[in-house]
């Protein structure tokens, strides 16, 4: 071959190449969906939403641990900038931890917003509720405890037992260990949206055809705050002969 010919060669090579450096179907160059994306770049609910919330509120947003996000009543009273809020900062005292990026969190403001519209677009009952007519999500005025021990008596006890330690269909609400756990807050959004995946009723269901009050709410939920100890949990006795468990030893 001469070089005429190599030349021509090497010239039809290269047109043949250039088509090529386009593609994306390069031997060994991943799909689009194989591409690694930053995790700030996410923008799938349901990615976000499995990474970051199923494990403590469930894979389809209730049967967790924590308060079932798939309840039409509590996305009714609760508001987006609250559960920005919520999920960004975090609640203070509580397992639930912030998650937006300057806390320490993982998710872009953007990313919480994805995650409020997405509960928004399938869990909300759109017109099965009207704002209007619901308790409020956060208190109007401080309730008192006196009138809550008579508000306990009439929708509570029943289940939760006279005194609050426990009845024969729910446990206690009044133990230290539980108290500790959870914010006034988180009281009252179970007191007024109940439970729904454990069987817990809502505030219209614990007496037939007599919900309660947005008072009478503000009234127990100060009731049951009014319980909550200092230190709660099982002391550690001092034993003869021991140190105490709260005492430094020297050795």
């Amino acid at each position: 071959m001469n070089r005429v010919d190599v030349g021509l060669a090497t010239i039809l090579l290269g047109l043949a190449v250039i088509p090529l450096l386009g593609c994306d179907s390069l031997p060994g160059k991943p799909r689009p969906e194989e591409r690694y994306v930053r995790p700030s770049e996410v923008a799938s609910f349901d990615v976000l939403y499995g990474r970051h919330c199923a494990g403590c509120h469930g894979t389809e947003g209730t049967q967790g641990a924590a308060r079932p996000l798939n309840d039409p009543l509590y996305l009714a009273i609760v508001s987006d900038d609250d559960l920005e809020q919520i999920i960004g900062g975090g609640v203070s005292g509580t397992a639930m931890s912030p998650f937006v990026d300057s806390a320490g969190g993982g998710l872009t403001p953007a990313q919480i917003s994805i995650l409020v519209g997405g509960m928004r677009e399938r869990w909300s009952d759109r017109g099965g509720f009207r704002q209007g007519g619901l308790p409020s999500y956060r208190p109007d005025a401080p309730g008192d405890p006196a009138r809550g021990a008579r508000v306990y008596a009439t929708f509570c006890a029943r289940c939760h037992g006279v005194d609050g330690t426990g009845g024969s269909d729910a446990g206690s609400v009044v133990d230290g260990a539980f108290l500790a756990l959870v914010s006034d807050q988180s009281l009252r959004t179970t007191v007024i949206a109940g439970r729904p995946d454990l069987g817990k009723p809502d505030y219209r269901e614990n007496v037939p055809d007599r919900p309660m009050t947005s008072q009478e709410i503000d009234d127990v939920v100060a009731w049951l705050v009014s319980h909550r100890q200092p230190f709660p949990g099982q002391p550690y006795p001092a034993r003869t002969g021991q140190r105490s468990p709260t005492s430094h030893s020297r050795d």
